[in-house]
């Protein structure tokens, strides 16, 4: 593997208030699935390295809800929840992203996992908000960081198991 095989890209494009993130990662389908919709490992990954994650409810299925907290040296700094909307395994996750701290701001993410090759998986994820600001605000938060240093810590589980 090449090292722009394991790059995360992040594209917004200019004119849409959306944030496409690409990134390929060296396992099948249905483990980099179970990764992102099983509360357990979803704790172990998502998010920067200097964050823990407490997730308060984890209900992976179509019609489903989620809400987690962060903390940092034992303090609670971030709040998020949402819906899952469509849970398809091992192909598609629809759902809402709320961070708690901006009630108003919602984002609908849907994630496509694809296979690539024998045994690994490209998880594409296309994030629409209601505005252009929100989408830059989004961007401007430090969201890169935490997702570049979450999918290298789903690198390390996934190469666990």
């Amino acid at each position: 593997m090449t090292p722009t095989d394991r790059e995360t890209r992040i594209e917004a494009d200019p004119a849409l208030p959306t944030i496409r993130i690409v990134r390929e990662f060296d396992a099948p389908q249905d483990q980099v699935f179970r990764a992102w919709t099983e509360p357990e490992l979803v704790a172990q990954w998502l998010g920067p390295r200097d964050l823990d994650m407490k997730i308060d409810t984890w209900d992976a299925r179509t019609g489903g809800c989620y809400r987690y907290s962060v903390y940092r040296e034992g303090r609670e700094v971030a709040g998020f929840y949402g819906s899952f909307h469509e849970v398809r395994p091992a192909t598609r996750l629809v759902q809402t992203f709320t961070f708690e701290g901006v009630p108003d701001g919602v984002s609908l993410d849907t994630a496509v996992f694809e296979p690539v090759g024998g045994s690994r998986t490209r998880v594409t994820v296309l994030s629409v908000v209601d505005s252009l600001a929100a989408r830059d605000a989004i961007l401007a938060s430090g969201m890169e960081r935490g997702v570049v240093e979450g999918y290298q810590k789903l690198d390390a589980l996934l190469a666990a198991y």
